[in-house]
This record gives structure tokens, sequence and C-alpha cells, in this order.
């Protein structure tokens, strides 16, 4: 398969750079190196996220906040690493910075202390574009607290917002909108700061599905104009730990369940129990890799090294993403579900092969060309059915992470088209 040009010379530069640093890139299958455009799932792990878990686990293990030297490096590096997560974010405190087990975990944490605070046929606003992490904990609100919750529909069988039902939604009585920064299924980028504008002028606080655009662009939560945004690290080359920011004043107007000692200050407010200590002390190292990633002996502030490194991140997954998707597009036999032309995606692509279910497909591709990619409705089951009604199993995803190849494009496409023909 023919690369665009400069594919080739810009992102196999930066891929070179970091996957030495992942040992999962040496598993091999049918004697071929495994190539894995799972990410959109969950990204594989570098060797300084691992040892820096390592060390905290080996070294500084202990309870936060107690007189004694290990449980002093704890708070340090709990403390670091949340600093490290509020810059990732683009947030004003570190303690705006939540920890939890996923993004789904703390959304439902997040619903529930956010429900303590309607009324009776208060309005939520969700998309039916999203991940069900951010569709059910608005949902369950209908139930327990008498919510009433209003759904975005999408364009007739496009995976796209249909942004003027959107705007009929919103009324006096709306309380949040729920909405997700890209799809996790098909990659579409969301215009959120113009949505969090109109919900603004509702009254309406906002909150942001984040998970699957973290590892595909700067997040300011700010410019966003979200009241709360959440994502997984997992999904960013880090371990499973989901972060979550919270603007303050909300921490404080939250009613958050907690344990009767607990003391109400920081991210105390909202955390419960004992956190994952050396999964928070993995999620700041991964965004120490991330920042790192582009330039690893680059000078600057962590924000400015974060900014470009996902800048140079963002120009070399467009250039393998639509290596990807045009060579898809010249197979018989295969559909692809994407967005309209020229609308923004982040490089997620799904489709199905006439005549294979998307299980077999994936099945396939791994046992025989060692190319791993997911297959399903991904937690998106709405959205998914609703752009793909004819796939009775689901779709096949593939997406392009920071240690993908021009050739592993190349291979992926020459399986795909084994299969179409």
């Amino acid at each position: 398969m023919a690369n665009p040009q400069g594919v080739t010379t810009l992102h196999q530069t930066v891929a070179q750079r970091v996957r030495p640093a992942f040992p999962a890139l040496r598993r091999t299958i049918a004697g071929r190196p495994v190539a894995y455009f799972d990410g959109p799932g969950g990204t594989q792990v570098s060797e300084p996220v691992v040892a820096a878990m390592n060390d905290y686990l080996l070294h500084h293990n202990a309870n936060d906040g107690w007189a004694y030297a290990t449980s002093a490096e704890t708070d340090e590096a709990l403390a670091k690493a949340r600093a490290l997560a509020a810059s990732f974010v683009g947030a004003g405190s570190p303690d705006e910075i939540l920890f939890g087990n996923n993004m789904t975990t703390l959304t439902f944490a997040l619903s529930r202390a956010f429900g303590r605070t309607l009324r009776r046929g208060d309005e939520i606003v969700v998309t039916d574009l999203d991940h069900h992490a951010n569709i059910d904990p608005w949902l369950a609100l209908e139930r327990d607290y008498g919510a009433v919750v209003k759904r975005v529909p999408l364009l007739e069988r496009q995976p796209q917002l249909d942004i003027a039902a959107f705007e009929r939604l919103l009324g006096p009585r709306t309380r949040l909108v729920a909405i997700g920064l890209s799809s996790n299924a098909f990659g579409t980028v969301n215009p959120v700061a113009m949505m969090a504008e109109s919900a603004r002028r509702a009254g309406a606080l906002v909150f942001v599905d984040a998970v699957h655009s973290a590892a595909h662009t700067a997040l300011d939560v700010r410019a966003l104009g979200a009241d709360m945004l959440a994502f997984s690290t997992y999904k960013v080359y880090g371990p499973h730990v989901g972060v979550a920011y919270v603007r303050d004043e909300l921490l404080d107007r939250f009613d958050f369940p907690r344990v009767a000692p607990q003391t109400p200050i920081g991210p105390k407010r909202a955390e419960s129990g004992t956190l994952n200590h050396e999964g928070v002390v993995g999620t700041g190292a991964a965004v120490e890799f991330l920042a790192n990633a582009s330039a690893p002996s680059a000078a600057g502030s962590l924000d400015a090294r974060l900014a470009a490194s996902l800048g140079a991140l963002a120009h070399d997954e467009e250039l393998l993403f639509r290596a990807l998707t045009a060579g898809l597009r010249a197979l018989p036999n295969v559909t692809l579900y994407e967005p309209p032309a020229g609308k923004p995606c982040h490089p997620t692509l799904a489709f199905s092969v006439h005549g294979r279910s998307a299980r077999d497909v994936a099945a396939h591709l791994s046992t025989t060309h060692g190319i791993f990619v997911s297959h399903g409705d991904f937690y998106a089951a709405t959205a998914v059915r609703t752009v793909a009604p004819d796939a009775a199993d689901g779709v096949v995803r593939a997406g392009i992470s920071i240690y993908t190849t021009s050739d592993e494009v190349g291979r992926l496409v020459d399986a795909v088209g084994t299969l179409a023909s």
C-alpha cells in the first residue's frame, strides 16, 4: 500500500523514539511482531511508567498522612502526580483533580453527588453518540431523584450529533449537559466548546467525557467550558486509573458521600478511602512520558512540552489515519462508518467486512496476521446500533496510537484485503 508523502519520515521519527520503551511491541504472533490497533480500548504501557510504579511499591509504599518517612514520601508522590494531572487537563489547581478506579466509576460518583442538588423535574441532556459511561450515570438520576433526561440524537445513520436538536433541548430547567469530546466508536470530535457555551447560557453545568480524546489532543478545561471532565489513564499509556477534574466551587457545593472523620478539604472532599497509590504514581509518570515523547531532551515547562508532543503526534496520526482510511475505502466488500468528509475526527475507524462477523474479522487478523483490533459496540451501544444497524455483532475498530507505524498501517489494510476479496 502506498503511503501519503511524508508519513514514513515524519511519523516513524516519533514512533522509533518511543517504541523501544514499550516491551509489548516485542511480542510476536505467526512469526510477526504484534501491531496494536486496539488503543481506543486501552494503550500499552511504557517501561518508565512501570519503573515509577515499581519504585513506589518497593521503596516508598505506605498509607498517607502519617509522621514517618515512607508516609511522607507517599504524600509527596501523590501530590506530584496530582499536579501533573492538573497540568494535563489545564486545571487551575491540583485540588481540582480526583483519582478513582476509572472514568466510569468516577462519573457514577460525581452523578450521585450532583443528583443530591436536583429537584424533581430538573433536566439533564446527554447524547446518543456517547459511551454509556456518560449516559447511564445520568439516566440513573431519573429513578433516584426524578430528573428528566433528554437525549441529543444523531443525524440519520451518521456518527454526528444533531446540533440543532441539541439547542432545542436546552431550557430553563436544564441543569447539566454531558458531552463526549470525541466518540470512542467512530472518532467523531464534537463541538464541545460551542455546546458548553449554549449550556452555560441556559444556566447548566457541563460534564465532558475526554477518555477517547486524552491521547490525541491537548486538554484545556477552561477553553472547553467544562465544569467537570474525566478520562482514564489506561487509554493514555498509563495504568488502570481514572482521573476527574471538578471545578473547585462544585467540590464545595456537591454533597459527596464520605466517612465521618474525613476532613472535607482539598480532594478529600470527594475521594473516599485509600487510593491506588502506585496507579496514581503511574498516572503522573504517564503524563511525563507523553510530554517527552516527541523530543525527550526538550527544555521548557511541562505545559509547553505537552503541547509540543501532542501537536506533533496529532500531525503524525492524521497522516497515518489518512493512509488507513484511504486503504480500507479502496477495498471491495468493506464498509466504513465515519463522520462526513471534512468533519474533525480523532484517529479511530470503525468498519465491517461483508459476509463476516466483527468477531471473525478480529480473530482472523489476530491469529493469522498478528494484528490486534477490537470488535463489538465498545459500550457505545446506542451509537453503533444507530450508525451500523445491520452489523449484528457490532463493528471492527482500529485506532492509531503513539507507537503505530506506516508499515503496520499497510499490514492492516493488506490483511483486511485478504478477507474482503
